[in-house]
């Protein structure tokens, strides 16, 4: 029987917390930043968790 590999890039945009919780990093902080408000930009800046069935799916890609 094989193993299953680890999909690269969702290794790199996703990590589990030892809770089982999939944590993520927000999209649209790279650049043009100048037309974004402070209170968007703010709010970007942290992570957040991913919930129901796209987590489940997220942590068999990842392997965990």
């Amino acid at each position: 029987m094989g193993k299953i590999k680890t999909h690269r890039a969702s290794a790199k945009r996703f990590s589990v917390t030892a809770n089982g919780l999939v944590k993520m990093g927000h999209s649209h902080h790279r650049h043009k930043l100048g037309k974004k408000d402070q209170k968007r930009k703010r709010h970007l800046r942290g992570t957040d968790y991913v919930q129901g069935k796209v987590a489940t799916n997220i942590r068999e890609l990842i392997g965990k």
